[in-house]
């Protein structure tokens, strides 16, 4: 590890823009080299030609199920070696930071999976851990997609309902429920309490409904426009989130929405981020398939088909998460808006972090923070990926 680095013919992604200027790195952080120059007066141990590449903070990648083979809810008995393989193949897609994520599973399932994905720090081992995003088993039956009937719960025994379920909830970061559950209210108060951040889906809630979620913590919705009530123009169901003129000022909503092609429509991501750009958070929901060939395979208790870059449970017509890795999201993401690339760029960084409330360590390259960051060229390719000023991959 040097001591201090210097990234230069490069563009930064800082502030909303992207800037002409140097990148300075010291043990793992960016820092600012006003203070180096002047009051330390000290010179960069490496320098590094960049070779006019964009500079961007690393992707955040908040809902994944797995990928490579591994899918975290199903891989009960070597969950670690999971957790680990998956987190070192996705370097190679630009992902520095993800939240590994449960779908709806048996407590027994929970209670052994849970503790042992812990938070963890990146590196060349793999991306940093921020936490497990338990997606159900508190949903809609009507709204379950790919996620078993048989294991879906109430909500009935109140904040007991969670312990029964999860058991410890230490690892735990972000919890997926539908809202017009019986006392989803003050759970969602009770998990807000815990620092534990409450997302909106798969769902048949209102919009009424999720207005009232969101006053009581409520900061994420799913996948949007997936697992949950169409769009109407009387009651436009937890789509109207993103326009609704009942959410105090002081709360923002953010949302996940899937670019891959394939569960939503260039037009509805054009929609979403013309509406409400700056709540809008890429996400893949990939599942154990992505990186994997056609074909027959296991997810969870599932068995799934991948036919055409697409994956469905077998023998049905029913999509089951997707196969795109971050960075083809974020490509087809500013294709099929239009947007800029730093509009592009941010969806998978900045507004993670925030949602996460991690924005002064990750998803910025603001004096400060972790030097987490990617080389890519202008077609948004990765060229190389870097965890605490450490180059972990190179294409």
């Amino acid at each position: 590890m040097y001591n201090l680095q210097q990234f230069f013919n490069c563009r930064l992604l800082r502030n909303g823009k992207l800037i002409n200027d140097n990148l300075w790195v010291r043990n793992g952080i960016i820092v600012d080299p006003e203070r180096l120059f002047f009051d330390e007066k000290v010179k960069a141990d490496k320098s590094i030609d960049c070779h006019n590449a964009i500079i961007s903070p690393g992707y955040i990648e908040i809902q994944i199920n797995g990928g490579f083979g591994i899918d975290f809810s199903y891989n009960v008995d070597n969950v670690e070696d999971g957790i680990t393989k998956v987190a070192k193949q996705l370097l190679a897609h630009g992902v520095t930071s993800f939240c590994p994520t449960l779908v709806t599973s048996s407590p027994e399932t929970y209670h052994k999976i849970l503790p042992k994905i812990k938070k963890s720090p990146g590196g060349a081992h793999g991306a940093t851990v921020l936490g497990v995003h338990v997606e159900g088993p508190f949903i809609s039956p009507t709204k379950k997609g790919a996620h078993q009937e048989i294991y879906i719960k109430q909500l009935n025994k109140g904040f007991q309902s969670i312990v029964d379920v999860y058991g410890s909830l230490e690892n735990v970061c972000y919890l997926t429920l539908a809202p017009e559950l019986e006392n989803s209210s003050e759970i969602i108060k009770a998990l807000c309490d815990r620092n534990i951040k409450v997302s909106l889906g798969h769902s048949v809630a209102n919009l009424n409904q999720g207005e009232n979620a969101v006053k009581n913590g409520a900061s994420l919705i799913t996948h949007l426009f997936n697992a949950m009530l169409p769009f109407h123009h009387r009651d436009p169901g937890l789509v109207g989130l993103l326009t609704s003129d009942q959410i105090p000022p002081s709360k923002k909503v953010y949302f996940g929405i899937i670019a891959d092609g394939v569960h939503t429509h260039p037009a509805a991501l054009r929609i979403a981020h013309r509406t409400h750009p700056e709540g809008l958070i890429l996400v893949t929901d990939a599942i154990s398939a992505l990186g994997l060939q056609e074909g027959l395979h296991q997810l969870g208790q599932l068995e799934i088909e991948i036919k055409s870059n697409q994956a469905y449970i077998a023998n049905t017509n029913t999509l089951c998460g997707s196969i795109a890795p971050m960075t083809e999201c974020v490509k087809f993401f500013k294709e099929a808006t239009g947007c800029s690339i730093v509009n592009a760029l941010e969806a998978a960084t900045l507004h993670p972090a925030r949602a996460l409330e991690i924005h002064s360590q990750k998803g910025t390259l603001n004096f400060g923070a972790d030097a987490d960051f990617l080389l890519l060229n202008d077609n948004l390719d990765l060229v190389s990926t870097w965890i605490a000023g450490e180059c972990v991959y190179t294409k």
